[in-house]
């Protein structure tokens, strides 16, 4: 026998008081509180844990404190803040809009949802969520966390990302979202969803809206959202070019578009022969029988795992003449340098090449 659909009027009230005792309620963007910094944190949030995002976020405001300080920041600057907080994409979005806001906006932050989702990286739910958060502004909000509370109190089967339970959830929301007290509700809701009714082992016995609950009544909470199919990541080899000199290492810029876009790295190579084929003809101060292996590193992707075998390679003089091309840096192991890094580079040069003298 199907146990009753649950009553949406139930919901906000519940959440709301247990949210005034249990909530988070001193993250940092709640301090001080601006639509600026909300959209920060939401953007930073996207994918990731508060307990990541908040050194991440006081050093950000530290060095950003408004919309035209980042707009005036050079990409390489931006995406330094961000090295190792990755899904870089976002970096550059806020960076994006953060310019053309001091330009085209004439100096304003949006303040409407239509005009939040014409920014780069913004969509319904994170426009929602800036507004609710930061204006107290009635919007329902659909991140993932809020899926996961909706799909188990209505009992939503399916993929959650298919395109009829989007729907229903979108509705849900709508429904279960109250007229007043949108920024209390709206972190309420996604607190409940990061600390209580989590992906694994949800404390159903302290949730405040456990009693509406209808998968809790079916005695199916593990059964939604609908579980993921297991996939198996197909795995990527790579091979980094670590030229060596006087001058430090030398990076090379990615393309914006792709893996750790805008950030600097290490001429990488598909193949170990290209990567011979390099050195052979780039430059004569390479000897291509100096190329020494270092351990293998493995960095995992949500999609897939690169496998990257770093080949370290020194100059043969002390000349560096001819060896940098237009789109590449030479790096240097004494000083910080404000250019963005992707963690496995970062982690390479602090871990295994800073102590190692150079011929």
């Amino acid at each position: 026998m199907r146990s009753q659909r649950p009553d949406p009027a139930h919901f906000a009230p519940a959440l709301l008081r247990w949210f005034k005792s249990h909530g988070r309620h001193q993250l940092p963007w709640q301090l001080n509180r601006t639509p600026y910094r909300v959209w920060v944190s939401e953007i930073m949030l996207q994918q990731t844990q508060v307990v990541t995002v908040i050194p991440y976020f006081e050093r950000f405001m530290q060095r950003f404190p408004q919309v035209s300080t980042l707009a005036a920041a050079s990409l390489d600057e931006v995406l330094h803040h961000w090295s190792g907080l990755g899904y870089y994409a976002r970096a550059r979005h806020l960076h994006r809009a953060a310019q053309w806001m001091s330009g085209e906006g004439g100096g304003h932050f949006p303040v409407t949802q239509e005009a939040l989702m014409a920014l780069p990286g913004i969509g319904r739910s994170t426009a929602g969520a800036i507004l609710a958060l930061a204006l107290d502004e009635r919007h329902p909000i659909l991140d993932g966390n809020v899926k996961r509370v909706l799909a188990r109190w209505f009992a939503v089967g399916g993929a959650a990302n298919s395109a009829a339970v989007m729907r229903q959830l979108w509705s849900f929301s709508e429904q279960v979202t109250p007229a007043r007290q949108a920024a209390q509700f709206t972190q309420a809701i996604m607190d409940l969803g990061a600390t209580l009714c989590t992906r694994s082992r949800p404390q159903c016995e302290r949730c405040p809206v456990a009693q509406g609950c209808l998968a809790r009544a079916l005695g199916r909470i593990g059964d939604f959202p609908a579980p993921k199919r297991a996939r198996v990541r197909p795995v990527r080899p790579v091979f980094w070019l670590v030229i060596r000199a006087r001058l430090g290492l030398l990076l090379m810029q990615r393309p914006e578009r792709g893996v750790w876009g805008g950030l600097w790295g290490f001429p990488e190579f598909s193949e170990l022969s290209a990567l011979q084929a390099a050195v052979a003809t780039r430059a004569p101060a390479f000897d291509p029988r100096s190329l020494q292996s270092l351990p293998e590193m493995t960095h995992v992707f949500t999609h897939f795992e690169l496998k990257i075998q770093p080949i370290v390679c020194d100059l043969r003089q002390a000349s560096t003449r001819g060896v940098k091309l237009p789109e590449e840096r030479w790096y240097s192991l004494g000083r910080e340098q404000k250019i963005g890094l992707a963690a496995p580079v970062s982690g390479l040069i602090l871990h295994q090449l800073s102590g190692e003298s150079i011929r």
